[in-house]
C-alpha cells in the first residue's frame, strides 16, 4: 500500500474521486484502503438523494426524556472528581451545556445510550478506540473467557507473546513490542528509549501525544511542569520541512528524537514523509511514530503501511483492543532490546483481559475486510456532507478536511474567521438530532449504511441552521445551550486536534 498524493491535494473534498467516479484514480488516498475492490464503495447508491431512507426508524433518536439525570450524576461529581471528570474530551466543557447528555451507560453497535435512556448514533466513540464496535460479540466473549480465567496473575501469561506474535506480523516496522495501558505510557517510553539510544534529550514533536511531562510542555496546559523540562521539547509544523530544519539547525547533535502523527488532517505533501526520516537520521535522531490514530484506520499497520515511510519506533493503541485499555510500542529490533536497561515495569502490562481482547480484535481485523469498511463509511459522509455544502453554498462557511477515516468538519463566519460559536451551533443540532461527538468523525465497523445516510440528512439540516445564523446579526441567538471550549485552544487552531 501506497500513497503519492501526486496531486498535492490540501482536501479530500477536492480529490477527483469525490464525485461519479468508480475506477482507480492515481494520487487518491484511498486507493490503498480497498474500498472501491468488491464495490465496497457504490458513490450512486450511498447519496442521500439516491438512498431510500426510512427516516421514521430514527425518530426516537436524542435527547427526548431530557437529561435530568445526567444533571443529576454531575452535581455529584463536581462534589468529589476535579474538573468532574476523569477524561476532559468527554467532560461537559467539550459539549453544548442544557443540550448534550452528560453520562453514558450503555452502548451497541454504534449506538450508546445516556443516563436517561435517550439513545444517539455515536462518532465520538469512546475518543476513538471503538474501531469495531460497542459490545462487539468477538471481542467481549474472548474477554469473558479470560475473566473465568483470571486477570492478572503473579507470573506472565502466554497471551502477553500471542498478541506480540500477531503485532510483528501485522505491522511493517514492528520486529519485537512493548504494552502499557493507554497512550501516554508508551510515547513517553519512546522518548526515554531515545534519548537512552542516542546520549540526547531533546525531542521533536508534532501533533497530540498524550499527558507527560515531556509533551504537555508543549501545550497551553503546561502547568506544574518544570521550566527545565518544557525547555527541552520543540514543535515543528506538518508539510513544512523547514521548521523541522530550524530545530536542528538551533541544537545541532542534541536531538534524540522526532516524534509525530504520520496523518492528522492533512495531506502529506509528496516526500514530506519521507524528508523527515532522511533528517531525522542525518542528524542522528530516530523517528517515531505515533500511531493511535492512523493504526487499525488508516490501515491495519498505520500510517506506515500506508505511506510505506517506515519508523524506528511507534506506538499504537486505540483500535486493536476495541476499548479495553492498552497501549503499544513497537520497533525496530536493534532499539528495542535497549529495553533490558532502559526501565519500563508496569503492574498491569501482561493484564489477560486486555490482551485477549486484543488477540480477538487482530484476529478479527485479519479475516474481515474491517479497513476497507472504516474508509467507506468515512468517504459515505464525506461525500455527502461535501455536497450538502456545495448545494447550499455554503463553501465559504463550511468544509470538510482530511482523510474519510480521520476527517473534520470546520465553520467560519462570513469574514472568513472560524468562531467556536459555528462549532458549538453544529454540535448543538446534530446533538438534537440523536447524533453525538465532536466535529471530528470517527466510524466503527458497526454504524450501517442507513445510519451513515441518516447521518447525513442531519447534517444537511444542521447547514440550514449555520446558514441562518452566519446570514444574522447575532450567532449567539441561536444557541440554546453554553458553548463548549476546546481542550487545547492552541492545537485546535493549528488543526492538530478537534476538540
Amino acid at each position: 500500500m501506497s500513497f503519492t498524493n501526486s496531486k498535492s491535494l490540501s482536501g479530500c473534498q477536492n480529490c477527483p474521486r469525490r464525485v461519479g467516479q468508480t475506477g482507480p484514480v492515481e494520487g487518491c488516498c484511498a486507493n490503498g484502503s480497498g474500498i472501491f475492490e468488491n464495490a465496497y464503495y457504490d458513490p450512486q447508491r450511498l447519496s442521500l438523494d439516491a438512498f431510500d431512507l426510512d427516516a421514521g426508524k430514527f425518530a426516537d433518536l436524542g435527547p427526548q426524556a431530557g437529561i435530568d439525570q445526567s444533571e443529576a450524576w454531575w452535581q455529584r461529581a463536581i462534589d468529589v472528581i476535579p474538573a468532574g471528570t476523569q477524561t476532559l474530551s468527554k467532560g461537559p466543557g467539550c459539549f453544548v451545556e442544557g443540550v448534550s447528555p452528560k453520562y453514558m451507560v450503555k452502548g451497541k453497535g454504534s449506538r450508546i445510550w445516556d443516563a436517561d435512556g435517550n439513545q444517539y448514533i455515536d462518532y465520538g466513540l469512546g475518543c476513538l478506540p471503538i474501531t469495531l464496535g460497542y459490545s462487539f460479540p468477538e471481542v467481549d466473549d474472548a474477554v469473558k473467557a479470560q475473566l473465568a480465567d483470571g486477570i492478572t496473575f503473579t507470573m506472565m501469561h502466554p497471551l502477553e507473546v500471542e498478541v506480540s506474535e500477531r503485532l510483528v506480523n501485522i505491522i511493517p516496522g514492528a520486529e519485537m513490542v512493548r504494552f502499557g495501558k493507554n497512550g501516554s505510557d508508551v510515547t513517553a517510553m519512546s522518548v526515554r528509549l531515545s534519548r537512552h539510544i542516542t546520549g540526547r534529550e531533546r525531542v521533536a514533536c508534532l501533533g497530540y501525544h498524550g499527558f507527560q511531562d515531556w509533551y504537555i510542555a508543549t501545550t497551553d496546559r503546561s502547568f506544574g511542569i518544570p521550566g527545565a523540562v518544557k525547555s527541552l521539547t520543540s514543535t515543528f509544523n506538518y508539510n513544512d520541512i523547514d521548521s523541522l530544519k530550524a530545530l536542528f539547525d538551533a541544537h545541532p547533535d542534541e536531538y534524540a528524537c522526532v516524534i509525530m502523527e504520520p496523518a492528522i488532517f492533512e495531506f502529506p505533501k509528496p516526500g514530506f514523509l519521507e524528508e523527515v526520516k532522511e533528517l531525522a537520521h542525518a542528524h542522528g535522531a530516530l523517528l517515531v511514530y505515533d500511531e493511535m490514530i492512523t493504526g487499525f484506520r488508516f490501515a491495519v499497520g498505520g500510517g506506515q503501511e500506508m505511506f510505506g515511510v517506515i519508523p524506528d519506533l511507534a506506538c499504537f493503541g486505540k483500535g486493536i483492543a476495541n476499548g479495553m485499555p492498552l497501549g503499544v510500542l513497537t520497533g525496530l529490533e536493534s532499539h528495542m532490546r535497549y529495553f533490558e536497561e532502559v526501565f519500563f515495569s508496569t503492574t498491569y502490562g501482561g493484564e489477560a483481559l486486555t490482551l485477549a481482547a486484543a488477540k480477538a480484535g487482530i484476529d478479527f481485523y485479519q479475516n474481515n475486510p474491517v479497513v476497507p469498511r472504516l474508509w467507506r463509511m468515512g468517504k459515505t459522509l464525506f461525500d455527502n456532507f461535501s455536497t450538502s455544502i456545495k448545494t447550499k453554498g455554503m463553501e465559504a462557511n463550511a468544509s470538510v478536511n482530511g482523510f474519510p477515516v480521520r476527517f473534520h468538519v470546520s465553520f467560519q463566519d462570513n469574514e472568513g474567521e472560524g468562531d467556536f460559536r459555528l462549532d458549538a451551533l453544529f454540535q448543538q443540532e446534530m446533538t438534537k438530532r440523536g447524533i453525538v461527538g465532536w466535529a471530528i468523525f470517527g466510524l466503527s465497523y458497526s454504524h450501517s449504511d442507513e445510519e451513515l445516510l441518516y447521518t447525513a440528512q442531519a447534517f444537511d439540516e444542521t447547514l440550514d441552521v449555520i446558514k441562518e445564523a452566519v446570514n444574522s446579526d447575532d450567532i449567539s441567538a441561536f444557541m440554546e445551550g453554553t458553548p463548549p471550549e476546546p481542550v487545547f485552544k492552541s492545537l485546535r487552531e493549528k488543526k492538530q486536534t478537534a476538540n
